[in-house]
C-alpha cells in the first residue's frame, strides 16, 4: 500500500475492500463515483477484467458496496457505474439500502463497427443514490442546460395565470449524451475505460459543494479527483495498479518525480504510411 496526499487530495495504493475498511472513515464522505470493472474482458495493464463467474464478481461487488454505503454521511449521494448485464443486480442489491433518485443512461455514438447480428451497445447505465430521500446535495443551477424547445422557439406557456415563454434552461433528464474519451483528444490518457471530464463536471457539480470530499474507489485515470480539485472540492482515489496511480500524481500535481523518474503524459500520435493504408500508432512523451 503506498499513501500520497497534497492540499486536501489523497491517492492510496491498494485493494479496495482493505482500504475502505482500514483507511476510510465510516461517515465521513459526501459523495462517491464508482466504476468499477464491468467483468467483461478488459486489460488493465496486463490484468484481465474477468472473474470466474458472474457470482464471483457479484459477490466482490456486494461487499465494496456495502462498505461505500457505510463511508457516506446521512447527506450524502452515491453514483454507480457498471456492465448493462450486470446493472439490474446492482439495483436490486441497493434499493433496500439506499435511495435511487436516477437511472441514468450514458449515451455515446460510435465510430466503430458495432455488432452485425444483434444491436450493439450505445450506452452505460448510473444509479444515483442518496442515503437520505430527504436530505441530499443537488445543485440544480449549477448543471441546468438548455432547454431545446418551447424555450428556442419562444413558445408561449398560456397554462400559467400570466402566459410568460417557456424558461430557457432545465435539469438534464437521465439520457446523457456525452461523448467517450478519444485517443485524439487531449484529455486522454492511457486506459481502456477512461470517463470523460464531462460526465464528472455534472456529477461532482450537481451532488457536492465546495470543500465537500469526493471518493472514487476505482480511480483508474483519477478523472473524478482531477476535476473535484478544479470544482475547489477535496478528493481520495483509490486504485490497485501504479501505473495508474503514476497518472493519478501527475494529474493532480502531487508529485512530478516517482521512483527517481520524471511523470510525463503518454500521448498517442497518428501516422499514416503512404505504402500501406493502414493507421500506425506511436507512443510519444510530452
Amino acid at each position: 500500500m503506498g499513501k500520497f496526499e497534497k492540499e486536501g487530495h489523497r491517492i492510496i495504493l491498494g485493494d479496495v475492500l482493505d482500504i475502505l475498511t482500514g483507511e476510510i472513515a465510516n461517515r465521513s464522505i459526501d459523495l462517491i463515483f464508482a466504476d468499477p470493472p464491468y467483468n467483461i474482458g478488459k486489460n488493465f495493464m496486463d490484468l484481465p477484467d474477468k472473474w470466474d463467474s458472474d457470482e464471483s464478481y457479484l459477490k466482490w461487488c456486494y461487499k465494496w458496496l456495502e462498505l461505500c454505503i457505510k463511508k457516506l454521511k446521512s447527506n450524502g449521494s452515491m453514483y454507480v457505474m457498471t456492465a448493462t448485464q450486470h446493472m439490474p443486480y446492482f439495483d436490486l442489491f441497493l434499493r433496500d439500502k439506499v435511495t435511487i433518485l436516477s437511472r441514468i443512461v450514458w449515451y455515446y455514438d460510435s465510430s466503430g463497427v458495432q455488432a452485425k447480428n444483434y444491436f450493439g451497445s450505445l450506452y452505460e447505465p448510473i444509479l444515483h443514490c442518496v442515503k437520505d430521500k430527504n436530505n441530499y446535495t443537488f445543485n440544480s443551477e449549477d448543471i441546468s442546460v438548455e432547454a431545446k424547445t418551447g424555450a428556442v422557439r419562444k413558445l408561449i406557456d398560456y397554462r400559467k395565470s400570466m402566459p410568460t415563454v417557456y424558461n430557457s434552461k432545465k435539469v438534464p433528464g437521465n439520457v446523457w449524451e456525452i461523448p467517450r474519451v478519444r485517443y485524439r483528444m487531449a484529455e486522454y490518457e492511457n486506459h481502456p475505460t477512461q470517463k470523460p471530464t464531462a460526465l464528472l463536471e455534472r456529477i461532482i457539480k450537481a451532488s457536492s459543494n465546495e470543500g465537500d470530499i469526493v471518493l472514487d474507489p476505482f480511480s483508474g485515470t483519477f478523472t473524478t479527483s482531477f476535476v473535484a480539485k478544479q470544482l475547489k472540492r477535496k478528493s481520495i482515489g483509490i486504485e490497485m495498479q501504479e501505473e495508474y496511480v503514476k497518472i493519478g500524481l501527475r494529474r493532480l500535481r502531487i508529485l512530478s518525480e516517482y521512483n527517481g523518474l520524471p511523470l510525463q503524459k503518454e500521448r498517442r500520435s497518428f501516422e499514416r504510411p503512404r505504402d500501406k493504408g493502414q493507421i500506425t500508432l506511436n507512443l510519444v512523451e510530452d
